[in-house]
Order: C-alpha cells, then sequence, then structure tokens
C-alpha cells in the first residue's frame, strides 16, 4: 500500500506536547549560513506533502513546486547572473549572484499559480501558497533541518521568471532554502502579545 494513502491520526495528547514545542520554539536560519547535507529524497517528498496539505479554499492547488538541487542551482544561479550583467551590474554582484542558489543543499521554489473569474477570491489562493511556504518551514525543521523563506529581487524579475518557466500570471510566493545551520541560531526579538491582541 503507497504510503500516505490511509490517513492515520495519532491520539490528540500523544503529539500535542512536542507539536506545540516545535512552533513556540522554531526560527529560521539564515541561507548565508547553511551547509550540508539536505534532505534525502523522501525527506523532500514527505517535505512536500506535507505543504500539500495546507488550507485550500475549493480544493484548486494554487501552487507548485520547483525544486533546485544538485547542479540545478547553478544553473539557476547562472540566469541570475546573466539578468544582473545585462543591467549593467559589476562583476562582483554577477558573481554574487551566480552562488545565490549554492548557499543551501536544496532550494524549493513556491509558485503561486491563482484563477481569476471564478468564486474564490485570488487573495485567498495567495493565502494558500503562502501557507505552504510556512508548512515547508515547519516540516523542515521537525525533520532537523533549518530552512529560510526569501523572495529577494529574483522572485520578482520578469525576466528571471520567464527563464525559470513561469506561466502568464504567476508569481513566486518564496524560495524555501534548506539545509543545516553552519552557525548557531541565535531567537530574534518577538511581538509583545498585548499589543497585538484585542478582544471584540
Amino acid at each position: 500500500m503507497p504510503r500516505y494513502q490511509e490517513l492515520k491520526i495519532p491520539p490528540f495528547n500523544q503529539t500535542a506536547g512536542g507539536a506545540l514545542d516545535l512552533l513556540l520554539t522554531r526560527r529560521s536560519g539564515s541561507a548565508k549560513t547553511m551547509t550540508g547535507p539536505g534532505p534525502t529524497p523522501g525527506q523532500l517528498a514527505d517535505i512536500l506533502r506535507c505543504a500539500t496539505r495546507v488550507p485550500d479554499h475549493g480544493k484548486l492547488f494554487p501552487w507548485r513546486f520547483i525544486v533546485f538541487e544538485g547542479d540545478a542551482r547553478g544553473r539557476a544561479g547562472d540566469i541570475l547572473a546573466d539578468v544582473t550583467r545585462a543591467e549593467g551590474a559589476q562583476e562582483r554582484q554577477v558573481e554574487e549572484e551566480r552562488g545565490r542558489f549554492l548557499r543551501a543543499p536544496v532550494v524549493v521554489g513556491v509558485i503561486s499559480t491563482t484563477r481569476e473569474m471564478i468564486k474564490i477570491p485570488v487573495w485567498e489562493q495567495e493565502l494558500s501558497a503562502g501557507a505552504v511556504c510556512q508548512t515547508m518551514l515547519i516540516a523542515a525543521t521537525a525533520m532537523g533541518f533549518v530552512a529560510n523563506w526569501l523572495t529577494e529581487w529574483y522572485a520578482f524579475h520578469p525576466m528571471v521568471k520567464d527563464k525559470l518557466g513561469l506561466k502568464p500570471g504567476e508569481r513566486i510566493a518564496g524560495f524555501i532554502y534548506i539545509g543545516h545551520p553552519a552557525a548557531p541560531l541565535e531567537e530574534r526579538p518577538r511581538p509583545d502579545m498585548d499589543t497585538i491582541v484585542s478582544r471584540f
């Protein structure tokens, strides 16, 4: 029987503590300080499966994935280098962009594939793609990796999007960098709950 064909939900009291601890302590690891190894093919498949279990009004699956690993990371970097060179960047910046996808062993592009003129608002479809990104961060962390959700300039550049094979109307919700930390993670300030919570 294929994995995940039958949904098995553990008793709540056996899983709640670990899940809450994960959510309360999860933090991103900088892509600049990542190292290998990255997830195995099986681990990456599990991370992506987890990501598809997000809320999705209308069962539209308004997202897809582009995986960059191995030599594909260098080919993606060549695209960034070509684009920045064409725009007149100095060679130092060109080479910096060439190495951008090499910062982590695996990078996953989350592509928002919204549909218009249907009863499901585009905004809800875009939020679903954002939920995909966050769920990938959580799944990767649960497996012992660190992950970083980035967009940066190349997520919005029309030439980059075209060379990565995006279709008209598709947008990049984020690039999820996954690896291990090369330096200890540091906690960052979190919001004061009293300033962001109100009751109606």
